[in-house]
């Protein structure tokens, strides 16, 4: 018996077989195979982590990424730094078989992904108890954006799930498209472009459960609001809110569909977008603010000042001359106006004054100035701009008020930046200098902890290492941020000088104070005053990613960021109360002296802020890169590539990364990947991982120069030999898998042979005790039996009765749990079930009032007739049938003209659009819904233009599609003569047909004839 015992090494096979087996079962039953980093192909696809290409060149880095991105193999690994390629086209790499698939694997086990990122960025934050921050950066078009949402979306899937938990996830991850929504543009090189960025803090506590976070916003690109590039388009919301609200909704904004109509978005017919549904949008916007806590008057607040603000870019001004003989304006356009007033709950006069003039004062006295309509129109851009971002602020404070985290304990932190990427257009003005200095000190911070950081680990590990240069861009920093001396404090003290100011002072300033450094040229300095590229009212910086041309246009006026007085009182005297927060400097009762903080010093010290928090944090690289400049997708151009890859630094980085050591990693975790190919090391190391590490190269004879160990790490210097430990390592693996089905075969014939043993013995046991029974069966008192029996029946059914009595369901008719039965009472356990079934909801109807019955009785008629048949149907469900949805029972008119009427009772009554039959074309109507017939009104008038008794109406007919239209068939009459059968759009058209429906039944005695079909 000793013999057939399997060794300790036996059962640890046999161990890891069932642990193979149930991993590959576990694979191919979600359809995806388990691909290691090692099954990708690198003569075809290319190097997975180029830090093991050969050669080093440029060349063969841009044909490497090339040949990925041929592939569709968009991400590439350098050393930890993950290269994206921005695809341009929808890859299924992101579905949730790829999310359990890199779910808890290290970062070089699988091929190069996001996920694998973002994965290792969450456990190095869940389990070692680092802050941890992923920056994603690049051009403005390589995909950041997209990036920043598969972190959030893959973080989100693998977090500890519950009801509390997955709420804040869903208001986490529906921040994004709120913040899109009015934060992103289409511009000439991304249809949906961050103008402003976002640096996200996820917090979690010790369990790596999501708590909360909280989101900093850096400058939004405001003056898009007034102006934008040829070709471009304003923030998302404007469209959305056009083409997406229904007639009603853009009715009470005062709005129309069509774009044209408002000078703020009739930009050269850029307002078309083929690849934006600005309809789907919408919806997905208006349900993002609901999910992240907005209440229902808050998002109408919130469109309302949007509608505002198109209101506000219509109105215009025409000069006059006034005589004293300087120039004034006159408001032109004065509908405009009155519509805005009405939506801002203000006085006409008011805000005309405030457009058209503005007071300053003279010692004690206040005197009146009027706008020329130059400066009209100035303030007019001023209102627009300051509305729009402050109402984009505020937006971002409510979303952190709801995503907070509330309690005060220990917490981790997750950081996902996602700003906007370096940009160079025909004419660069104070955005875009702003927007580059960011990305100068993201790249500082790149530089900081990639490239020195990585030089000075060899240091540290105690290898022998030979210091690499690099393009250091502090000085470019310092050029623009440095104290006193930087542009950005030159820009400040010219706003802050008494005096007149201009852009070109202000341009004169900065050459006599920066006219020596090398990174800057202006055409009035000495060495660019025959530079004809360079305009005379323009400077260029020597950025990282290349020369840019800055035009000083503007400059002044948007870092002083001002916006007058009398504006800010206007606004503050609306009687909407959105306004009241958003300029609180405009309430009369406040002084406030102190001039502004200028919008240059508030972004750098924004930026010095984020660079410490970053800096505090263990960083993750995504850096996106743009494969070409017109989205194409499956197009590379190398030219394009090349360029990012020389101002993205990642030449050096790959030349740090390789010269000496091409590959480092933990004593263990290498130990862990190799230690089949020495019999020292496996199965186990007991010893320190260094000495295992020691152990294991020299079993396998490589020589000292091709490798190094340091303190904590091993140094693999030639790409080549790695290959070839990974080709050992494939063997080894087949030879391990060969010994695993071996020993799990035989470990499973065994097992099956104890089985037949086991049963056997019981067969034999059983036979006997049969036999013996057989035996002495007419020795057993045979009437005791039949006794027991019974008595055994009678209990077994009193205590089923009992159970049954002490676990009841509570009374809700919506409980379906019930107490189990053993089989022998299944049938009478059923019948119990279902008659206390019909007990329990007879003591929940009989609650009801009649109201109450009446509203679930509509309910249900329309579960019976739309429920499976048509698409929308279940949205409706939650929402209650309000029958009166204009008031009319309240209205005046229709009490005085219908009070002896038949039709005085009103079951529904709401706005609709009645479809002519012949001409396709919409009339607005008045659909009123009594107990005696179906009428169609002049809202105003409140006449009736049609009247359908209910018994004329035969038939109703829909479409089984989300569409809003149901045809009503009735009886040949007066009414259906000359108009026929009645065809009407409503948002509420479930209600209006179950309504009907419930109606006919009650007239005729019979149900109307329904049809739902296509045709």
């Amino acid at each position: 018996m000793d013999s057939m015992q399997p060794s300790v090494k036996c059962i640890r096979l046999v161990h890891l077989a069932q642990l193979s087996m149930t991993f590959l079962q576990r694979s191919s039953a979600k359809g995806v195979p388990p691909v290691p980093f090692e099954t990708e192909d690198n003569n075809i696809e290319g190097v997975a982590d180029i830090v093991l290409l050969e050669p080093v060149t440029e060349d063969a880095f841009v044909a490497n990424l090339k040949k990925r991105y041929k592939h569709r193999r968009i991400y590439t690994y350098l050393g930890n730094v993950l290269l994206s390629v921005n695809p341009y086209c929808d890859i299924p790499i992101y579905t949730p078989e790829y999310i359990d698939r890199y779910r808890s694997r290290n970062l070089y086990e699988l091929p190069p992904h996001i996920f694998a990122i973002a994965d290792d960025a969450y456990r190095s934050m869940r389990d070692r108890n680092l802050d941890q921050c992923i920056i994603i950066s690049g051009e403005s078009g390589s995909g950041k954006t997209e990036a920043s949402k598969l972190v959030m979306r893959y973080v989100a899937a693998v977090s500890v799930k519950g009801h509390r938990i997955d709420k804040i996830k869903s208001m986490l991850l529906q921040s994004n498209p709120l913040l899109e929504a009015f934060g992103n543009a289409k511009t000439m090189k991304n249809d949906n472009s961050s103008r402003f960025g976002k640096y996200m803090d996820i917090e979690f506590d010790f369990k790596g459960e999501p708590l909360g976070g909280i989101i900093t916003n850096y400058l939004l690109e405001k003056s898009r609001v007034a102006v934008q590039p040829p070709g471009e388009r304003n923030f998302h919301i404007f469209y959305q809110v056009l083409g997406g609200a229904d007639v009603s909704h853009l009715k009470s904004l005062r709005l129309s569909r069509n774009p044209e109509k408002y000078r703020l978005l009739n930009n050269h017919d850029s307002y078309i977008a083929d690849t934006i549904d600005d309809k789907a949008a919408f919806l997905a916007t208006k349900a993002a603010m609901e999910a992240v806590g907005f209440r229902p008057e808050e998002v109408q607040e919130v469109l309302t000042i949007v509608a505002g603000v198109l209101k506000i870019g219509n109105v215009e001004f025409q000069p006059v001359s006034n005589i004293d003989g300087s120039e004034g304006c006159l408001l032109i356009k004065e509908y405009e106006l009155r519509d805005l007033c009405d939506m801002f709950q203000s006085p006409d006069s008011v805000l005309q004054t405030a457009l058209t003039t503005r007071r300053v004062e003279a010692g004690s006295e206040v005197v009146a100035i009027e706008y020329s309509a130059t400066e009209a129109h100035s303030a007019r851009d001023a209102l627009c701009k300051a509305l729009y971002s402050r109402l984009f602020t505020w937006l971002i404070s409510k979303l952190n008020e709801n995503i907070r985290v509330e309690n005060h304990g220990k917490r981790k932190c997750l950081g996902v930046l996602d700003i906007y990427g370096f940009e160079v257009f025909e004419h660069n003005g104070f955005e875009q200098f702003v927007i580059n200095y960011c990305n100068e000190k993201l790249q500082q911070l790149f530089i900081e902890l990639t490239l020195k950081e990585e030089q000075e680990d060899y240091v540290k590990e105690g290898i022998t290492w030979t210091h690499i240069d690099y393009f250091n861009n502090e000085a470019i920093c310092d050029l623009v941020d440095k104290s006193h001396v930087g542009i950005l404090s030159i820009l400040d003290e010219e706003c802050l000088r008494p005096g007149e100011v201009s852009d070109e002072s202000f341009l004169e300033r900065l050459t006599q104070k920066l006219e020596q450094h090398k990174f800057l040229e202006t055409r009035l300095g000495r060495r660019c005053q025959n530079d004809k590229s360079l305009a005379h009212d323009c400077f260029r910086i020597q950025h990282y990613a290349g020369a840019v041309t800055y035009s000083v246009a503007g400059f002044i006026e948007k870092n002083s960021d001002l916006l007058y007085r009398d504006l800010s009182q206007a606004m503050f005297a609306c009687n909407l109360l959105l306004l009241k927060s958003l300029f609180p400097e405009g309430n009369p009762s406040r002084v406030c002296l102190k001039r502004p903080t200028t919008a240059g010093f508030k972004f750098k010290n924004s930026m010095n802020a984020l660079m410490k928090n970053l800096h505090m944090k263990n960083p993750s690289y995504i850096r996106c890169v743009k494969p070409n400049e017109s989205q194409t997708a499956s197009k590379f151009d190398d030219n394009v590539v090349r360029r990012q890859v020389k101002y993205l630094g990642l030449m050096e980085n790959l030349r740090v990364r390789r010269s000496g050591f091409c590959f480092r990693q933990l004593h263990l975790q290498f130990l862990n990947r190799y230690k089949m190919l020495s019999s020292k090391t496996w199965p186990n190391w007991s010893g320190p991982p260094r000495k295992g590490v020691e152990a294991l190269m020299k079993e396998l004879r490589i020589d000292l120069v091709e490798y190094a160990v340091g303190i904590s790490k091993v140094f693999i210097r030639n790409p080549i030999m790695l290959f070839e430990l990974e080709e050992k390592r494939r063997l080894h693996l087949g030879q391990l898998a060969t010994l695993l089905q071996a020993v799990y075969r035989g470990w499973r014939c065994r097992h099956a042979y104890q089985k037949l043993r086991k049963s056997q013995i019981v067969i034999a046991k059983n036979w006997r005790r049969y036999e013996v029974r057989r035996l002495l069966r007419h020795k057993f008192r045979r009437n005791a039996a039949p006794i027991i029996v019974r008595a055994m029946q009678l209990y077994i059914r009193w205590k089923f009765l009992l159970n049954l009595l002490n676990h009841l369901p509570s009374m809700s008719p919506l409980d379906k749990q019930w107490p189990p039965a053993k089989p022998l009472f299944h049938d009478i356990n059923t019948e119990l079930r279902k008659m206390h079934h019909r007990w329990r909801c007879c003591k929940y109807r009989s609650k009801f009032d009649q109201a109450s019955r009446s509203r679930m009785r509509e309910k249900v008629a329309a579960s019976n007739i739309f429920k499976g048949r048509k698409e929308g149907y279940s949205h409706s469900i939650a929402h209650p049938f309000r029958g009166d949805y204009v008031r009319l029972r309240a209205n005046y008119k229709w009490k005085k003209a219908f009070k002896d009427s038949p039709d005085n009772y009103v079951v529904f009554a709401d706005m609709i659009l009645k479809i002519n039959r012949s001409s396709g074309k919409n009339t607005a109507n008045l659909l009123v819904m009594s107990t005696n017939a179906l009428l169609l009104m002049d809202q105003r008038m409140m006449s009736i233009k049609y009247r359908i008794p209910v018994t004329d109406i035969t038939r109703m007919s829909l479409s089984p599609y989300r569409d809003q239209i149901a045809v009503f068939h009735a009886k040949e009459s007066e009414a259906t003569k000359k108009k026929g059968d009645f065809i009407i759009e409503s948002n509420h058209v479930i209600e209006i047909v179950a309504k009907m429906f419930l109606l006919i039944i009650n007239a005729n005695g019979k149900p109307p004839e329904m049809v739902i079909a296509s045709e």
